[in-house]
């Protein structure tokens, strides 16, 4: 699934190029990560972002236009990765296979980028007034057929009749929850924080019951 967002404009004419565009685009979007996570939209400076950087302030503005542009492109990355390992699912798959492969590839996305997760959320929570441009009817064709391909796994009796709509939002909360959450999770566990491990075992656990929940024999890790 892809985005029309300008914010991530960087290759049009007049911008950086190549592998070093590419290198700073990345080093601009995690610090900025890194700020909204830590004090919203409203609390970030695009100075800091470029002092974090080690960029001057103009320079960031080759890659992005504003600070809107920016957290735009926070949101677009996270969204892209997260409907990434969802875009190849067909009927021809096998449920169980394509379910515990979508579930553990999120919780990794969940390991490697909580912030990004986080301030997903925050939007949402908030209204998500700059999240109208990616939820359109593009997005929703995308999510539809999705939920068709659960949708014909239950007519070809594969799996249990299901809600595929229902199913799909209680992926997407319970592996987010290990981003989102993790303050918590780590403060009623007694962890001081969530190793790669605790995010294997909690996906291990996720496979089955969600897979059970869908009368699915979950298959080996």
């Amino acid at each position: 699934m892809t985005f029309d967002v300008p914010a991530h404009s960087a290759t049009s004419a007049g911008k950086p190029a190549g592998r070093i565009r590419q290198k700073n685009e990345e080093a601009i979007i995690k610090a900025a990560e890194e700020e909204f996570a830590r004090h919203g939209f409203k609390g970030t400076s695009m100075n800091t972002i470029a002092q974090t950087v080690g960029l001057p302030k103009a320079n960031l503005h080759y890659y992005f236009n504003n600070k809107l542009g920016l957290y735009l492109a926070v949101l677009s990355n996270i969204l892209e990765l997260w409907d990434s390992t969802f875009n190849t699912l067909t009927v021809d798959d096998d449920p169980a296979e394509a379910l515990a492969g979508y579930i553990r590839a999120k919780m990794e996305f969940s390991r490697r980028y909580p912030k990004a997760s986080r301030i997903f959320a925050m939007e949402v929570i908030s209204g998500g007034e700059c999240l109208s441009q990616f939820f359109n009817q593009d997005y929703q064709s995308w999510f539809r057929g999705r939920a068709a391909v659960f949708q014909a796994w239950i007519a070809a009796g594969k799996m249990d009749p299901i809600d595929p709509v229902h199913l799909i939002f209680l992926l997407w909360g319970s592996t987010q929850h290990y981003a989102d959450f993790a303050s918590q999770i780590c403060r009623v566990t007694g962890r001081s924080r969530l190793t790669k491990q605790d995010f294997a075992e909690a996906g291990d656990n996720l496979v089955r019951i969600i897979l059970k929940g869908c009368g699915l024999t979950p298959p080996t890790a």
